[in-house]
């Protein structure tokens, strides 16, 4: 394979650039010329197609967003779309497509794979954790982390003021982000999708942590439950405290991308090139049990994202 380009696509992800770094020169490595192509799947159907060299990914690995730019693009769902596509990478003479995204990219990438016989390899690269097949994908460990660090600082005004803290946090339908920085923050309570919730049982566990001499309390609520405004009016109405709402927002977004997520940008970005040199297409790469994987596309993005019930319950345990 002699032809190769990337994109990314969907929202982005911190990582996203030290990924698109390893993948331009793990494939210059192997004598591949490298084409990048920006703004995603519109780019691709619109023809944004640029060379890649060595320095055109020099200074990114630590560098929030994507070089490449992202947008969504419904065109692709589209036969039509998927065509114009197509004829881009054959006009540029390009053989195999990396795409760094989430399910959502990962589902065009399996239709050009399968419909068109473009080899095609996916880099999980979203913020939400909700892939079922990888343990982590690109962009979750730094977002936790800017979770985290906006929660201690709200913790220390809550605390200062007795007050009940709601922090909305990002995930779409998956409650990954709140779980993790949940616990790490020591939050009291939190709540997520995957789990149903009582708002007598939480006014219930503040009014007992007060009892015991707790003077502030913090839930933090994927936003795929409900936005922090609504769910603090609701818990208003039925407690005493003073309850305060807060939006984490897109800034879980950017930022300098985690040692974690520069390390898993690399190792993913270096297998696709690899399996792309083999010649092997229709695959996404992930991370299991601290090893790189790869495995069909068509079962990663049919696979059923599990919810971390036991981690859930040890913060049952270490909350009260």
């Amino acid at each position: 394979m002699k032809k190769i380009a990337l994109l990314t696509s969907g929202g982005d992800a911190p990582g996203m650039n030290a990924a698109i770094r390893a993948v331009v020169r793990s494939g210059i490595y192997y004598g591949m010329e490298v084409f990048g192509i920006e703004r995603g799947y519109a780019g691709l159907i619109e023809g944004n197609v640029i060379p890649m060299e060595m320095r055109s990914v020099s200074n990114i690995v630590q560098c929030g967003g994507t070089k490449l730019r992202s947008a969504r693009c419904m065109e692709m769902l589209t036969v039509e779309g998927q065509k114009k596509a197509v004829d881009t990478l054959e006009k540029y003479g390009i053989e195999g497509l990396v795409v760094i995204g989430g399910d959502g990219s990962f589902r065009g990438a399996e239709v050009l794979s399968r419909d068109y016989g473009v080899p095609t390899i996916g880099i999980p690269g979203t913020i939400d954790n909700d892939l079922a097949y990888t343990d982590y994908t690109l962009g979750f460990d730094t977002a936790v982390n800017t979770c985290l660090d906006i929660i201690n600082k709200l913790r220390d005004t809550m605390t200062s003021h007795e007050r009940v803290s709601v922090v909305e946090v990002m995930g779409r339908r998956c409650g990954d982000i709140a779980l993790y920085s949940g616990i790490a923050s020591g939050a009291e309570i939190i709540v997520v999708p995957e789990i149903a919730f009582d708002m007598n049982e939480i006014i219930a566990k503040i009014n007992r942590s007060r009892a015991h001499g707790k003077h502030s309390t913090l839930i933090v609520v994927a936003e795929g439950v409900m936005g922090a405004e609504e769910f603090a009016k609701r818990l208003q109405a039925g407690t005493e405290h003073d309850v305060r709402p807060t939006c984490i927002g897109h800034v879980q977004r950017g930022g300098s991308p985690s040692m974690s997520d520069r390390m898993l940008a690399a190792q993913f970005g270096n297998k696709a090139i690899r399996l792309l040199n083999d010649g092997v297409g229709n695959r996404v790469v992930g991370i299991r049990d601290n090893k790189i994987i790869d495995m069909d596309i068509i079962e990663a993005v049919s696979m059923k994202k599990e919810f971390n019930y036991e981690l859930y319950e040890t913060l049952q345990m270490i909350s009260m």
